[in-house]
């Protein structure tokens, strides 16, 4: 089976647990409505097969870090829905459809964002809670994504990027290091966490952030130079959009050929740190490095 196929057949173990993991817990009707609509909206489901994969490989139980994944995907969906909003990049499509404000308010995007990060602390300590993974792993887990999805990550990267938008200049190193929070945190700390939560030791934990932050940054270039070469139909939002914005991106720093590069550069990072292991899972996030910079090289 190809990487592809791969890739999509543990997505869709992810996307079963996500399709009853927000009910019977009280949302109403109409709120339960608009996180799902973005929540169950496709996906590569990249952050939780990450988890799931470093936690297999270094000895973990996926089925008890299962609602810790899943929680990756709750965080990284209310991004998106917050990112779209008018205030942020004004996206009227995400994943091939209207965005979550477009197909019913902003308040209620805002709202259902707001659920989806607040639900994803609950997934989170079931997997000590229900699921029985000692709770120091979880604990440390938990402080690991807080971080990345924080105001010193994630959040704090939107607010650069935002801030960077119709900049006359933006330096490489300045780029390199808002991507790295805005889209590589979240990733890195995908692969910490499901070390972590494997109870692996501490030269595997930073392997898989390194990994994590390799692949991370390979990511954000190859997305950055889609929007460049790709079509609104391919990619499930508007083609163009970051040029359209005046936001700061690889290709409009170095160009398309040496943003390939780069991007090819950090898919060999990652493959350095999978060198010590063997087995399925390390061939996985092989491939997967690989085929993230294969779309556009």
């Amino acid at each position: 089976m190809t990487i592809k196929g791969r890739l999509a057949e543990r997505a869709l173990g992810v996307e079963k647990y996500l399709e009853g993991c927000l009910r019977n817990r009280g949302i109403p009707d109409s709120l339960l409505q608009a996180m799902e609509y973005s929540l169950l909206a496709g996906g590569k489901r990249l952050r939780p097969v990450l988890t799931l994969a470093w936690a297999t490989m270094l000895g973990g139980d996926a089925e008890r870090v299962m609602p810790f994944a899943a929680s990756l995907e709750c965080i990284h969906t209310y991004s998106l829905i917050h990112d779209d909003l008018p205030a942020m990049d004004d996206d009227d499509l995400r994943r091939g459809r209207p965005s979550n404000h477009k197909r019913y308010d902003e308040a209620t995007a805002i709202l259902a964002g707001d659920g989806l990060l607040t639900e994803s602390f609950v997934l989170m300590t079931e997997a000590s809670l229900i699921r029985g993974l000692p709770a120091e792993r979880v604990l440390r887990a938990v402080s690991v994504l807080a971080v990345a999805a924080g105001s010193g990550g994630m959040v704090g990267g939107q607010a650069v990027d935002m801030e960077f938008t119709g900049r006359a200049e933006v330096a490489l190193d300045e780029l390199r290091a808002m991507h790295a929070m805005k889209t590589g945190a979240l990733i890195t700390a995908a692969c910490e966490c499901g070390a972590v939560l494997a109870g692996a030791s501490e030269r595997d934990v930073e392997n898989a952030r390194e990994y994590g932050r390799a692949v991370g940054v390979a990511f954000q270039i190859v997305d950055d130079v889609l929007d460049v070469v790709g079509d609104t139909g391919t990619l499930g939002k508007p083609a163009g959009s970051d040029e359209a914005m005046g936001k700061s991106t690889y290709p409009a720093l170095v160009g398309l050929d040496r943003s390939r590069e780069l991007a090819e550069g950090y898919a060999k990072e990652a493959l350095e740190r999978l060198s010590s292991y063997n087995g399925s899972e390390k061939l996985f996030l092989a491939d997967l490095s690989r085929y993230i910079v294969d779309r556009v090289c």
